[in-house]
Order: C-alpha cells, then structure tokens, then sequence
C-alpha cells in the first residue's frame, strides 16, 4: 500500500506531502504518487505514534466490565456498588470487582465481603493487582483443599479469602470470559498508541496465542511485544520479550533462584526485566545481575518505584534501561504525598535524574492498575502533580517534548535515531495544532488520526481516511 500524507508537518516543521510506501517512510514527494491514495492533512503536525511499554492487556480489557471500586471512600460506599451490580445479574453469577483502595475500609477477608455481598459468589482485587480476596460463595465454588501458597489462613487453617499474586491459579479455577480486547485496541489507538509491551510475568503459550490472534485478526492493530515466563514462546504477531521476574519484598525469591533464572534467560537468548517498585526489590535485581555475570543489552527495571540516589550511578554503569510509570504520581500521588516522607519523595519515579546519568528511560502505564492515556502520562511527567493537585518532587521534572519521547517505540533502542527519518515504520499519528499548541495540551483530544503500518487505524470523525 502506498499513501501520501499531503500538507502535514513533521515534527511541527515546514508543511511537507510525505509518502509512506509498504508499512514505511518513504520521505517528502514533490509530485503525485501514481496509485497512491492521499490523506489531507490541512496542516497537521505528524509525530511518532505513541508507544505504552508496560501493561497488562488481557487485564485491561477486563476491567472494562468490571465493578470499579476506585475512589470510594468507606464500607457503605462499597456495599452499595457492589449490591447494586448484584441487583442487576442472575442468582450465582460471579462478580469480579477491581481498584479496592484498602484506606476505604481496611484490608477485606472472605467474612468483609460476605457482609457486602452474601450471595454471589464475589472476587474482589485491590488497587495494586497483588492482592485478590474471595468471598464465602466463591471460596465454596472452588471447593477444593488444595489450596496454593499464596492462600491466606485464619487461625483454623482455613482460607481467609485473601490470595496474594495467585492469578493463575484462579484463573484455572475459574476461567475468565474473554475480555473484549477489541473495544481496548479501538480506545488506545484513538489515543494514538501505535505499540503495546505486555509485562504479565505468567504469560505463556496460551496467553501468547490469544493475543496474537487478537493483533493479526486486527482487534487489536498495535504491535506487540510479549514479555513472561520461560515457556513463552516465539510465534507470529508478536515479538518475544525479556523474561519477566516478577519481585514481591513481602516473599522474595532467594538471591540464588533469581541468579538461576536469569542464567537461563541468557541461554535462551533473552534479556530480563524485573518487577522493582521498592528498594528492597531493586536491590535484590541488581545483586542477583552481579551474581548472574552482570547485566546485558536489553535489561530492565520495571517501574523503578523507588530509587535512592547512591543506586542511579550503578544502574547507569550496568547500561540497564528503566520503564517507568509516571502516570501514578497523578493516580496516586496525594497516597504518596500522605504517606511517604520528603526524603523519600524525592526517590519516588525518577526520570530527570536518571536521564542526566545516561540512563535509558521509558514510560509504560501498568495499565489497569495506572490510567492507559499517554497523555496523562506525559503531563505527570511534566508536571508530577496528583491528582489533588500536590506536586511531588518538582527537581524531577522534564519538559513536555521529553515527556513525548519517553512515550516512543525506539526509546529504549541504544543510539536510535529520529523515529520519522525514511526507512522507519510508518508508525505515526496526526495531531491539529502546531507543535506548541500539541506540547502545551499533551491531550489526546488534538489526535485526529492514528496509522500503523502505513494503515489508518483511526480517524476522528472520518476526516483522515485515505482517498484516490
């Protein structure tokens, strides 16, 4: 497929009529492309096409139908969100709710949600997507007494309904309704995501193929990369990624496992990434690096929640990259505001730091757990303010235009060049505006066409579909 973009501007620069030609750039054309359809851009400034370098999709798009519990403040509030959706379904129906904050009414057990919702079998995740708590009906559902580690127990020995990183275990108890992925791939690229960097540390063959269908069925058009564990597979429709070394301070692996495991990555030919939002967990990577022969081109920090000064000379001396989430500062900020000290602030999602010792910085939303809009990402880059209007840690911002780059598909490629020189992949996306008018709103409102591959993907309101 060959089509002209005609009176765009790259980068916010001089209006150019710019040819993509089989899912490339090909450069700026002076003349009609002969079988070309065009695009009127009428003025549009292009940019790459925004890359989230961390989420969970299957979980994202779940969360779409489910109960969200996020903001509510207090039992009563939750009790009645939860009834009312109880209200609305068939005796027995599982109900699965999402974003408990443990503020509203501490940390729930089986007895907490039976007292909400009696009789429906109810599972509930808390706000960080560590922690699942069963009800009694649930709990009954399952009716086993094999029960996996992360299984809480009262006093009795009995399950407390708390499990804690225990996804899979109870997905295979009780399997999930496939999540409309297609109505997320829609929302996303109507933001202008172009890429998606799935980090679920439990992703395999089954989750690889169903992801992989979704893109090259086209419900969901973003490219993918797929990090997970050691059996995940190559395959088409996707990229294999680092294997995923998901790090828990409240039950960490032993320093050797964690070495072994990232022996094994190097043997299959793979880097690693590993889960690192507190110090203790970073540091546990960093040893377990050194004992494993040291880091290598590929490595990453997932997250890098918390990093204290004296650690930002050793991660830029090892050349790990670090794929932050900026976007919780907003989420979560006013949290972080209460509850953590200046000094520790300070540590909280570095990014200027870090870019000032050379290290190679990414942003990724952990989506569901953090909001998927890029542009929400960017502005908390930039601004680093909460949702309630506290700024944290103001030395670490970085202006809107390093807010976008972080944002982009090559971002963590060593020496990448400019992502829009010929050659590239025609991965873009057209915003109204100048370039100033763009930086300024970091919205996605400005996005009016999102193409991938040389393919429009989306067009508001249809005024940027291609023609003859």
């Amino acid at each position: 497929m060959r089509l002209v973009l005609r009176q765009v501007r790259p980068f916010g620069g001089a209006m150019v009529d710019l040819l993509l030609a089989d899912g490339h750039i090909v450069g700026p054309v002076e003349t009609h492309e002969r079988g070309a359809a065009s695009i009127d851009g009428r003025g549009a400034v292009v940019l790459p096409g925004l890359h989230d370098h961390h989420l969970h999709i299957l979980a994202t798009a779940a969360r779409r139908t489910s109960i969200d519990l996020a903001g509510l403040a207090g039992a009563d509030a939750i009790a009645t969100r939860l009834r009312h959706a109880a209200a609305g379904v068939a005796p027995g129906t599982w109900l699965r709710a999402v974003g408990y904050d443990e503020r509203a009414s501490g940390l729930p057990d089986r007895w907490c949600l039976d007292a909400w919702v009696p009789d429906h079998p109810l599972r509930l995740q808390d706000r960080t997507g560590a922690l699942w708590v069963l009800n009694s009906a649930a709990l009954q559902v399952l009716a086993t007494t094999d029960w996996p580690p992360g299984c809480e127990r009262d006093a009795s020995g009995q399950p407390n309904g708390r499990f804690w990183r225990e996804d899979r275990w109870l997905a295979a108890w009780r399997p999930a309704m496939m999540p409309d992925i297609a109505a997320l791939g829609r929302e996303l690229a109507s933001r202008g995501v172009t890429a998606l960097t799935d980090a679920g540390a439990g992703n395999g063959p089954t989750e690889a193929a169903v992801l992989a269908h979704g893109h090259l069925s086209g419900a969901l058009p973003q490219r993918l990369t797929l990090m997970g564990a050691e059996n995940l597979p190559e395959g088409r429709g996707y990229v294999r990624g680092a294997l995923k070394l998901l790090l828990d301070e409240r039950d960490p692996p032993s320093l050797e496992s964690l070495a072994e495991r990232i022996r094994g990555a190097r043997a299959s030919g793979r880097a690693v990434a590993a889960h690192c939002v507190t110090e203790v967990e970073l540091a546990l990577y960093l040893a377990a690096l050194a004992m494993a022969g040291g880091a290598r081109p590929g490595d990453r920090i997932e997250h890098g929640g918390m990093i204290v000064p004296e650690a930002i000379d050793e991660i830029a001396g090892a050349g790990l990259a670090i794929v932050s989430n900026p976007v919780f500062l907003h989420g979560r900020g006013d949290r972080y505001a209460e509850t953590l000290t200046p000094a520790e602030q300070a540590d909280l999602y570095r990014i200027a730091s870090l870019l000032r010792a050379g290290v190679r910085l990414a942003a990724g939303s952990d989506a569901p757990y953090g909001d998927p809009d890029p542009w929400l990402s960017m502005r908390s880059a930039r601004d680093r303010l909460s949702a309630g209007g506290r700024m944290l840690s103001p030395d670490e911002r970085v202006s809107a235009a390093t807010a976008m780059r972080l944002h982009w598909s090559n971002r963590l490629d060593a020496g990448a060049g400019t992502p829009l020189t010929p050659g590239a992949a025609a991965d873009l996306i057209l915003c109204e505006g100048s370039i100033r008018d763009v930086l300024a709103d970091l919205s996605a409102d400005r996005v009016c066409a999102t193409i991938i591959g040389g393919r429009v993907v989306f067009s508001r309101d249809g005024a940027a579909l291609p023609r003859q």
